[in-house]
C-alpha cells in the first residue's frame, strides 16, 4: 500500500517537473501556484507512504529505494521551508526534477529487504541516515541557488536581457538562500558523519574500522 501512495506522490511531483521546464521559458504565476499546491499534495501522499513503511516494521532505510524515497521527501520539505521564508519557487527549477527522479526510481517496485543484523544499535543508524539526508537536501538547495545566482547575474549583466529565467528573484535573495542552506546543511553533514562513524565502530561483525577505506576517505573529502 505504501508503494501506491508513493506513486500518487509521483503524479503530483510530475506537475512540479513540468513547471521546472516551463519556468525556464516563461513566467506564469498561476502555474507556479498550481505546481506549489501539487507539490504540497505530493508531500502528503509521500508522508503517508513513509509512515506506512515505518509502522509496518519492515522498513530498512539502508535499502536503495527506501533511501531514495526518504531523500526525496526531505528535499521537498527543505524546499517548502525555503518557500515559506522567501516566498519564491525559483529553487524548484532544480529541486523538482531531482525529487521527481528519486521518487520515480523508488516507486518502480518494492526492493527486497536487506539484512542489517550487524548493526547493534539501529537508533544510531537511523539518526545517521536522517542527518546525512537532511544535509544532502540542504546542499541540493544551496547548489541550485548557486546555479540560479550565476544565471541571474549573467542575465543582469547582459546588454540584451532575455525573457528566459525572468522568474528569478533578486541576486541578494538568491545569495541568502544559497548561503543559509549551506550554513544549515554543513552541521547536519558533520553530525551525520559522526553518527556514521559510531555505527561503523559499534558494528560487531565489522571489526576494526579502516579509515583509509575509499568510501570513508571520499566521505571525509566531501565534508572538507
Amino acid at each position: 500500500m505504501s508503494l501506491l501512495w508513493l506513486r500518487f506522490a509521483l503524479g503530483c511531483y510530475f506537475i512540479g517537473l513540468v513547471y521546472a521546464f516551463v519556468a525556464l521559458t516563461r513566467t506564469s504565476d498561476l502555474f507556479s501556484r498550481v505546481a506549489l499546491h501539487a507539490a504540497s499534495m505530493g508531500m502528503v501522499f509521500h508522508f503517508v507512504s513513509l509512515t506506512e513503511l515505518f509502522l509496518s516494521r519492515r522498513v530498512v532505510w539502508t535499502s536503495v529505494h527506501n533511501g531514495e524515497s526518504l531523500l526525496a521527501f526531505l528535499s521537498m520539505s527543505f524546499f517548502m521551508l525555503i518557500y515559506a521564508i522567501y516566498k519564491t519557487t525559483s529553487p524548484g527549477v532544480v529541486v523538482f526534477p531531482v525529487v521527481f527522479f528519486l521518487t520515480f526510481v523508488a516507486a518502480l517496485d518494492e526492493q527486497p529487504v536487506l539484512l542489517t543484523q550487524f548493526v547493534s544499535n539501529k537508533g544510531w543508524l537511523f539518526a545517521h541516515i536522517i542527518l546525512i539526508f537532511t544535509g544532502y537536501a540542504a546542499l541540493l538547495v544551496s547548489f541550485g541557488a548557486s546555479l540560479l545566482y550565476l544565471l541571474q547575474e549573467r542575465r543582469l549583466k547582459s546588454k540584451k536581457p532575455t525573457s528566459l529565467i525572468n522568474f528569478l528573484p533578486a541576486l541578494e535573495v538568491i545569495d541568502q538562500i544559497g548561503y543559509r542552506s549551506l550554513l544549515l546543511g554543513f552541521p547536519f553533514m558533520t553530525l551525520g558523519l559522526i553518527t556514521g562513524s559510531i555505527v561503523a565502530i559499534t558494528a560487531p561483525s565489522v571489526g576494526r574500522v579502516d579509515f583509509l577505506d575509499p568510501k570513508i576517505l571520499l566521505s571525509v573529502l566531501m565534508w572538507a
